[in-house]
């Protein structure tokens, strides 16, 4: 399991486009801030490849100017 944080900036006047883009996205939480043109991403995937996907489709996003990840944490799977 993969949980990363990631803070998100959108175009200017990009906000709200931006917000339901990534709300749409499974695995995908979004936190608006009140103050700032910025938003909080935690993600929550079963696997790198999982994680990778998501990552692309957020990156896509025509509305997201820029993307930081901010701390990852990724459980092992026991075998």
């Amino acid at each position: 399991m993969s949980i990363k944080s990631y803070l998100a900036h959108p175009h200017d006047g990009k906000k709200t486009e931006l917000i339901e883009a990534l709300s749409s996205l499974s695995n995908c939480e979004v936190i608006p801030a009140e103050n700032k043109d910025l938003l909080i991403v935690v993600t929550d995937t079963n696997d790198k490849l999982e994680d990778e996907n998501l990552k692309e489709q957020i990156e896509a996003i025509d509305s997201l100017k820029l993307l930081a990840m901010v701390s990852g944490f990724d459980t092992p799977k026991d075998n």
